[in-house]
């Protein structure tokens, strides 16, 4: 086991947790917002993923107008979302909310099966995308480069968005206190509707990401990848956009050095390794890395 080597490998765990860090957003995003954890958000992986297969093998789109296609497929589903699924039932008690996202989800999987059925699709991106690069050993295909600044770049977008723009300034009042912010005048429908636009488009942007950088994809291939974002999303803070950033780069490099220092016997248990992580982190501390403590919580 050489530098080289161990370079590749916090490569390869940079760009997985790009991908993490993508799809962990939109979790801290919704529950920052309504308090819900939406276990339907990495369903819209799965569903950016065959938006992309259609779009590039089907219709034959040149690869930039795919990307932005899936980013509003993304959008437009998380909208759907939120108006047929979490809206008619706001105000209920959270447990509501958790079974409804986990039905959704069910649902999603489900009807992916029935019309696309369950069999393994090749997912290939054009060729120029495919090219190696060679840097002092390492070797990154050009898809890899393109996954990390496109990340990089959508998350920096997000984080200007929210910090720096009037949409940004309502969501934090809303985040803050939504009784507060709706008697401001606030539109508390359209703050929700918007958040879960942005949260599902960089999900269906993952989904691309993610189809692209294995190769393979199917019906079921947002479960794996939504667990896992959240399960970054408690690491870095729930709740918190740049914990979530920070925890998807934190479990996708600890994920793949597990994978690659250790005894390819262990390689079987990576995902037992993600939860006992999480369990680790959690117990240091509580809130997770970038997290604040519940209002009314001493010690």
């Amino acid at each position: 086991m050489n530098t080289v080597y161990i370079l590749q490998q916090i490569i390869n765990g940079l760009i997985l947790g790009s991908m993490y860090a993508m799809v962990a957003i939109g979790f801290s995003m919704i529950y920052g917002i309504i308090r819900l954890i939406n276990f339907a958000h990495g369903d819209v992986v799965m569903i950016g993923a065959f938006c992309t297969l259609g779009l590039l093998q089907v219709v034959k789109a040149p690869f930039p107008l795919v990307a932005l296609m899936v980013l509003c497929a993304g959008g437009i589903m998380g909208i759907l979302i939120e108006k047929c699924a979490f809206r008619p039932m706001r105000g209920a008690p959270q447990v509501t909310g958790f079974i409804a996202s986990l039905a959704v989800s069910i649902m999603l999987q489900n009807l992916g099966v029935l019309f696309l059925t369950a069999q393994p699709r090749n997912f290939t991106f054009p060729d120029y995308l495919q090219q190696v690069i060679q840097v002092g050993g390492v070797s990154f295909r050009v898809v890899d480069l393109v996954i990390m600044i496109s990340a990089l770049s959508l998350m920096c977008g997000i984080i200007l968005l929210v910090n720096k723009t009037r949409l940004g300034m309502a969501m934090r009042a809303t985040a803050e206190n939504i009784d507060v912010a709706r008697l401001m005048g606030i539109n508390i429908n359209r703050i929700i509707m918007a958040t879960f636009a942005m949260g599902s488009a960089l999900a269906g942007i993952a989904g691309l990401m993610w189809g692209g950088k294995f190769g393979q994809i199917d019906p079921l291939l947002g479960f794996v990848p939504g667990l896992k974002s959240f399960v970054a999303a408690v690491i870095g803070g729930v709740g918190s956009i740049p914990g979530a950033i920070l925890g998807g780069f934190v479990l996708g490099l600890s994920e793949v050095l597990f994978v690659g220092l250790l005894p390819p016997i262990y390689s079987a248990f990576r995902d037992a390794f993600v939860f006992s992580t999480l369990i680790l982190i959690l117990l240091i501390l509580p809130n997770g890395i970038l997290g604040k403590k519940p209002e009314g919580h001493s010690g």
